[in-house]
């Protein structure tokens, strides 16, 4: 029987020194109170944010995606470009004059504050806007010359809104779009990304600080003094991606599991850069724990109600107490993951049983595509154990 939904888990320990990743408006670090204990708190926005960012980075800078409200002079510059670039090379007031144009149908220009910017945010990929402007064919320049009635008449039987309603790049895939006033142009996000918690209560400390003014010889005082909040955890990160909603996104099978894959690894690697200069807190997990799952996405953080209190450090308790909720959640429920992929030091026999023995993170990822392109080409994914049986 076919699996029509497939989630890949990440699950992730890591610990940060002392730092301030993600702050709010009077610039301490975020926190949370969970299980009665007040716990460190980086927002899944800023972490989306950092592995968007990551992400970009392993694919061609043609490929990507932006999120910004001047996609209307993105567009003229494409339009403006020479022939020999890509472009039909009109001037810039008939290039600006046609981009308006071409946007008007989405609407999202009419409650703008400044003519050349859009209304709010939009994220999509440049090749869109390429495939924009190959609409146009040859006859950029005769459109930029029409009336503007007649240029908007002509503009709407172009598929304005269908061209950038497909071809998505997997940032948009992965991450999503809402357009308010233009449904059309949604796109349902493949992936949720949770706030990370650290596992164990926490303190916030203030870093007094003094700068010199180098060529202030008479005065030996600072010139200038200030405190920064800061504090320092293990991190429970998690995050679920439905490669179902990713191939609808991307309607293709290979790019979805490639997709899925550098996902992993970017979410992985990413970090937050909030006072990155001054903690220099960039680390890499204790733990990468992929779980997957054909019926509901779990999320362990339940490992961590009670907060860990080890004294001998905390990243070991955390990764026992992550194995335990694993078996805990599969023994209770019935709910055992499809399969199970794990990266981690911790040398435990519990942590071994419950994930399975530790592989390095290149070969994890290796792993877990070979499952994703099992499903992606069967429709099915067998339980581990079955695996094992030969089953399969």
């Amino acid at each position: 029987m076919s699996q029509p939904h497939l989630f890949v888990e990440v699950h992730i320990l890591q610990s940060l020194p002392p730092s301030n990743v993600n702050r709010d408006d009077s610039g301490t670090p975020k926190q949370a109170v969970y299980g009665g204990a007040r716990r460190a708190r980086v927002s899944s926005q800023a972490w989306k944010r950092a592995t968007r960012t990551e992400y970009a980075r392993q694919v061609p800078q043609s490929d990507r995606a932006t999120r910004t409200k001047r996609i209307a002079t993105l567009l003229a510059q494409r339009l403006a470009r020479p022939a020999d670039k890509g472009g039909p090379g009109l001037a810039e007031e008939q290039a600006e004059r046609l981009a308006a144009a071409l946007l008007e149908p989405l609407g999202i220009t009419k409650s703008a504050k400044k003519d050349d910017q859009s209304a709010y945010l939009l994220f999509f990929g440049k090749k869109q806007l390429d495939a924009l402007v190959k609409l146009l064919g040859t006859g950029a320049a005769e459109l930029a010359a029409l009336p503007e009635d007649t240029l908007k008449a002509e503009v709407k039987k172009l598929p304005v809104v269908q061209t950038l309603s497909t071809g998505h790049p997997a940032e948009v895939a992965l991450f999503g779009r809402m357009v308010a006033d233009l449904p059309t142009l949604n796109v349902d996000a493949s992936v949720q990304v949770a706030h990370a918690l650290s596992t164990h209560a926490v303190r916030t400390e203030f870093d007094y600080y003094t700068a010199v003014d180098d060529e202030n010889t008479e005065d030996h005082g600072a010139g200038m003094i200030g405190t920064v909040e800061f504090n320092s955890s293990t991190l429970y990160r998690y995050a679920v991606l439905g490669v179902h909603q990713l191939r609808d996104n991307l309607s293709d099978g290979t790019e979805t599991r490639e997709t899925t894959v550098r996902f992993i690894d970017a979410f992985a690697r990413s970090m937050p850069t909030g006072h990155q200069n001054s903690f220099a807190h960039r680390t890499l997990p204790h733990l990468v724990l992929v779980t997957i799952r054909a019926a509901q996405p779990v999320n362990l953080v339940s490992a961590y109600e009670e907060p860990v209190t080890g004294v001998t450090g905390l990243a070991a308790e955390s990764a026992v107490r992550l194995a335990d909720e694993l078996q805990s959640v599969g023994t209770t429920w019935g709910d055992t993951p499809l399969q199970t992929v794990a990266t981690y030091s911790a040398e435990s026999d519990k942590i071994t049983e419950a994930l399975g023995s530790s592989v390095p993170f290149p070969a994890l990822l290796e792993s877990v595509g070979t499952l994703v392109g099992e499903w992606l080409d069967t429709g099915e994914l067998a339980p581990a154990a079955a695996v094992e049986a030969g089953t399969r």
